[in-house]
């Protein structure tokens, strides 16, 4: 299993690594449409509309993205995208974490999955902003969610003693998710000191001021919580460990960038500017 995990990341790195660094930004946009109609075929599939009705859910997904071209000048007409998302994730999402309803079957499902489309072309959108305003930035906004995870699980294995959220996802633990905090903290204090590599999405936020930055930052580690939590949901519901075996020792790509989905958009909307 470890060996077919690193494999994988080690195609997937050599793909994304390449066309992000190199490519141009409707390159980008491309290979990230991709990822976003792959994302959308999984989230039809533990809504349980079965293997036609997800397949048409992705083309649905990769028209909402054509429509979308060309990618130049997005930011003004993604704001509303965001808003909407924003609102799924800040409104909807807790509310299904705390209630925990039936959600893939009658009004739950339907709102899901339009829901669905909105969250994932936002992402869509995000990225192509992010890789427009340059590639240290991009690559920062991604670090962010990444050390958050990497730190969460370190922290968890070494001082994990108080669940998080047990019924949700057991592994989870409150000392984990500090430590996530922590570790994304320490980040964007030395990128905003140190100005290596900018523009980096810690040195735009530090135009706010530090005070502000630091919660800022602190309500995207949050969020990259409950992105993943939502996406445990799902799964648990739907009676699946991963999303799909798309990314053989990694699950599916919703296990990827589940915790991406709702910071991008929030990111997009708090920036100064």
């Amino acid at each position: 299993m470890l060996k077919t995990r690193v494999i994988t990341a080690l195609v997937l790195l050599a793909v994304f690594l390449p066309v992000t660094f190199y490519a141009s930004v409707n390159a980008f946009a491309v290979l990230i449409a991709l990822v976003v109609v792959f994302a959308a075929w999984e989230w039809a599939r533990l809504l349980k509309t079965g293997a036609r009705a997800s397949v048409v859910y992705a083309l649905c997904a990769a028209l909402a993205l054509a429509v979308s071209l060309p990618v130049s000048s997005l930011m003004p007409a993604s704001q509303p995208l965001f808003r909407a998302a924003a609102i799924f994730w800040v409104v909807a999402v807790p509310f299904i974490l705390l209630r925990k309803p039936t959600l893939a079957q009658g009004s739950w499902r339907v709102f899901l999955l339009l829901a669905g489309l909105t969250v994932l072309v936002a992402c869509w959108h995000a990225l192509v902003i992010a890789r427009e305003a340059g590639v240290p930035f991009v690559l920062s906004l991604l670090l962010l969610v990444w050390l958050a995870d990497i730190g969460a699980y370190f922290s968890g294995k070494a001082f994990g003693r108080h669940k998080l959220a047990p019924a949700i996802s057991p592994g989870k633990t409150w000392e984990g998710a500090l430590g996530g905090w922590l570790a994304v903290l320490c980040m964007a204090l030395a990128a905003s000191l140190t100005h290596v590599f900018e523009p980096t999405i810690f040195s735009t936020l530090a135009q706010l001021g530090w005070a502000r930055m630091l919660a800022v930052v602190t309500l995207l580690v949050v969020f990259s919580v409950v992105g993943d939590l939502f996406e445990s949901v799902l799964k648990r519901q739907a009676g699946v460990k991963d999303s799909s075996g798309l990314l053989p020792g990694h699950g599916g790509v919703l296990d990827r960038i589940d915790a991406l989905l709702p910071v991008l958009p929030l990111a997009m909307l708090l920036l100064p500017g």
